[in-house]
């Protein structure tokens, strides 16, 4: 009760499990297809954009939007192209991220309250979140959500066979262009929320763990909001707790839940793994 009479520890929870909602879903289709390369990408990116505009006397989400949106589209216009080029996409990732560092540096030489800032583009601020920007986390987790549920079915359709998919006339370029603009746009707001390091443990770890123990697309979807929502109030919970004699940092909490969660379920499935593994759900069943 003494945590619910904190506005810290209310404002953390709302903005938390906001992001918890928002990346859990879109982390599904990342894993489902196997494009949790492209989600690390737009994160670094996404600090780069954050970095520099801040440098220039820009707002951190200008740049971080602004080249998330830029890089999203390319590598959906490009995600055919892209295939079999690991090592080329790497390298230019490992330069954003360099990039972003040394924004970071500059930027941080000036100031120790923008050392501070900086700190919290990388690792997040969730306990110092501000009525404002919880309204635009929530504005934004809306229209992601309308966004996602629009094109839902024929997502799914050519997550799970994309040649069927475009022999039937589905748009799945356009639709890989959507989806990682969708993508780009999670992961600039949610940035802003929990800092780019735990952005991508909430994008992939929960999904990851609901598809090894889930066989249906809505049961999977089901358990990776339930495992990310659990691990941002688990790790709240925990960071907060009054008498502890140690109070860890935010995102380590819920990075730890969620790395034992897919642990667990990795267990499971190994000991389970007798059983016929779980089949990709037909297309006709989701999209008809």
């Amino acid at each position: 009760m003494d945590l619910l009479g904190s506005e810290i520890f209310r404002n953390a929870f709302v903005a938390g499990t906001l992001v918890a909602l928002v990346t859990a879903p879109v982390g599904y289709f990342i894993v489902l297809r196997a494009q949790a390369f492209a989600g690390e990408a737009l994160t670094d990116v996404g600090f780069a954009g954050a970095t520099g505009a801040a440098l220039l006397g820009w707002g951190s989400i200008v740049g971080m939007v602004s080249l998330s949106v830029l890089a999203a589209v390319g590598l959906g216009a490009l995600s055919e192209r892209m295939r079999g080029r690991d090592v080329e996409v790497g390298m230019v990732l490992s330069f954003a991220l360099g990039l972003g560092v040394l924004f970071l540096s500059i930027y941080a030489r000036t100031s120790g309250l923008h050392a501070s800032s900086g700190v919290d583009i990388l690792f997040g601020s969730l306990l110092s979140i501000t009525k404002s920007e919880l309204l635009v986390a929530g504005a934004s987790a809306v229209a992601i959500a309308i966004a996602l549920g629009a094109v839902y079915r024929p997502l799914l359709f050519a997550s799970v066979d994309p040649a069927v998919a475009q022999a039937r006339g589905v748009p799945t370029r356009l639709l890989s262009m959507v989806f990682m603009l969708i993508l780009g746009l999670t992961a600039a707001s949610c940035m802003l929320v929990v800092g780019v390091l735990l952005v991508s443990a909430l994008l992939f770890a929960p999904a990851a763990a609901a598809l090894n123990v889930t066989r249906s697309p809505r049961s999977s979807l089901g358990t990776s909001v339930a495992i990310s929502v659990g691990a941002v109030w688990s790790g709240l919970t925990l960071a907060f707790l009054p008498g502890a004699r140690v109070h860890l940092p935010v995102g380590f909490t819920i990075s730890a839940i969620v790395a034992l969660a897919y642990l667990a379920s990795a267990l499971a499935r190994r000991r389970d793994s007798g059983r016929r593994p779980p089949e990709p759900p037909h297309p006709s069943r989701e999209v008809a």
